[in-house]
């Protein structure tokens, strides 16, 4: 069951910031107006909700 962040998710993701590690979660990227898969750059239609290719899946926040 998801929960909503707390402030001490907040200050997590600014320790991490703070040392060069991305703490947003992880998107499609967008290609000649498709979605682009961030691992294998395999190209989706705007429905896509996993890759096809490689299996990958944007992630959700807690």
């Amino acid at each position: 069951m998801a929960s909503a962040p707390s402030p001490d998710d907040d200050l997590f993701d600014q320790f991490l910031s703070a040392r060069g590690h991305d703490s947003e979660p992880t998107r499609w990227e967008e290609s000649y107006n498709k979605k682009q898969c961030p691992d294998c750059g395999g190209l989706h239609e705007d429905d896509a909700r996993t890759c096809s290719v490689c299996g990958w899946r944007p992630e959700t926040r807690r």
